[in-house]
Order: structure tokens, then sequence, then C-alpha cells
């Protein structure tokens, strides 16, 4: 009895500061933003209970329901590109060649830098009406494109920057496409199968599993995008590039409703808990396991 006490006083012990910090710096956090979700709060009053005024609020509001659809086209159109590109890349890479190793540290370099600032303001030079981009135009004797500046391309432009940060995927998929048995590539070469045959029969159906992981943390990450639409275009122009976490900041930190924007979070949450419950849901009818297929099951 002694000892089996011990072990586990070891094991808690050892728990300890993580639990500390997950109930401190989270779960007690977010308990306390629930509770605001539903209160009249800023920084100059304490917080008063409104009940359910602000779920009332949020759904009469047009900025609302505009902010979610921008963020949720800005999902549908970047997750697929950007998943379809690390792909190639991971392809691109899983081969044996001297260096390597150089060129997948070149490729992952993206991730490192591509939430920060400056890297945002690099993009809005690029592509600005007078950036690199519309002086090679020019130059080649097309127009000048408003990339930023023009509601109907703002947003597109802001999906195919999303494209180039292909390092976490990236990473993934190459590390799934390592783990695909090469005898199963020589046996069907062996079959006459030609390269699309065995990528489309092997490759993709041995990656879904691969796949899955990084379509969830796509959704994720593209339901909460904010660092280009509050650094490059501003929510702009006329409210074109204006995403749901863009329209959270600024009902937090510029107009201090404070309870109303712990409400827009909450939605935020359970919108991702959502369509990450469905993906899982759907993964039945099109994840492929190994083990399912030794089985005999599939």
């Amino acid at each position: 009895m002694g000892k089996t006490w011990k072990r586990h006083l070891e094991g808690y012990l050892f728990i300890g500061p993580w639990f500390i910090g997950f109930l401190v710096f989270m779960l007690i956090p977010a308990g306390w933003s629930l509770y605001l979700a539903f209160t009249d709060f800023s920084f100059l009053k304490p917080p008063v209970w409104t009940g359910t005024e602000n779920v009332r609020k949020m759904l009469d509001s047009d900025v609302f329901w505009k902010s979610l659809r921008i963020t949720s086209v800005y999902a549908l159109l970047s997750v697929p590109l950007h998943l379809g590109t690390a792909l190639l890349a991971a392809m691109a890479l899983n081969v044996k060649i001297k260096g390597i190793g150089f060129y997948r540290t070149v490729f992952y370099m993206p991730a490192f830098v591509s939430s920060s600032i400056g890297v945002a303001i690099m993009w809005k030079m690029i592509f600005s009406d007078s950036g690199v981009v519309n002086a090679v135009l020019t130059g080649i004797g097309l127009d000048r494109v408003k990339f930023f500046n023009s509601p109907d391309n703002a947003l597109y432009t802001l999906v195919g920057i999303n494209a180039w940060v292909l390092g976490t995927a990236m990473l993934i998929f190459l590390a799934g496409l390592q783990q695909i048995p090469r005898e199963l590539y020589e046996s069907a070469k062996v079959d006459g199968a030609g390269a699309v045959r065995r990528f489309r029969s092997i490759t993709l159906p041995l990656l879904t599993p691969v796949i899955l992981f990084n379509l969830i943390l796509g959704i994720i990450n593209a339901m909460q995008v904010f660092t280009n639409g509050f650094v490059i275009t501003r929510g702009g122009p006329a409210q074109s590039t204006y995403f749901y976490v863009l329209y959270l900041y600024e009902e937090a930190f510029k107009f201090f409703r404070m309870g109303y924007a712990s409400l827009l979070a909450w939605v935020l949450f359970l919108i991702v808990l959502l369509l990450t419950l469905l993906t899982l849901r759907s993964s039945s009818a099109w994840v492929f396991y190994e083990t399912e297929m030794k089985g005999g099951k599939r």
C-alpha cells in the first residue's frame, strides 16, 4: 500500500506543474470568459449580468454574419489549396538526393515567420499598386491589378498568400509518405501501373489518415485567420476581408465590449468544434487505415 501511494504521489508531482498551469492559464480564464459572454462588461466598469442580450445582439448583427461568411469562404478556398500545395511539395522532397535536408529546411522555414507582422508587411509591399508584381505586369505590357484595393480581389489574394506557408503540413505529409512501403510501388510498376495510377491507388489511400489530420489543423487555422486581414487590408476594402477574429478583436480592444467579444470567442470555439466533429464523422467514408486492410475489413 505504501509503495503504491508513493508511486502515485510521484506521478502527481510530475503532472502538478502542468495541471497548475492548465488550471490558472486555461480553465479558469475560459470559465470567466463564459461568464462574461452574458454580461455587459468593459475595462471601465465591472461586469453587469444581461442574460441573453449579447446573443440577441449577435444574431441581429449584419457584421457578425458578414464576417462569418467571409471567414467561411476563406477557409473553403484556402484549406484545399494549402493542403494541395503542401502535398506536392512533400512529394517533390520525398527523394534521396545530395543536400535534400537543406531543401527540406528551406521549404519549412516559412512556417517560422508566417504569422509575423513583418512578413505581412512584405506581402503588402509586393502586391501593392506600386509593388513588385505590378511592376512586372506593366513591364510586360499588362495592366496593373488592384490586389488589395479591390473588393473583388482582396480576399482571393489573401487566399493565394496563405498557400505560401507549406511548412507544417508539408512536414507531416513528408512523414506520411516515408511510411509507405516501397514494395507497393515496385509491385505496381511490375504490374504496369503508371505514376498517376500509383498515386491514386497507393499514395492517396495510404495518406488519408495524414490528410485527415492536416485537414483538421487547416480548418482550425483558417477559421482563426487574423494577421493578414489586420495588417494588410484592415478588413477592407468595403469589409471584403473583415474576418471573424478581426471583428472579435475590434469589439474587444477598439470598442471595449469585452462581454460581447467573449461571446464571439465562444461561438468561434463551438463552430470550430462542430466542423472538427463533422470532419471526423465523415472520415469513416474516405479515410483508409492499413490495419483495416490487413484485418480484411476493406
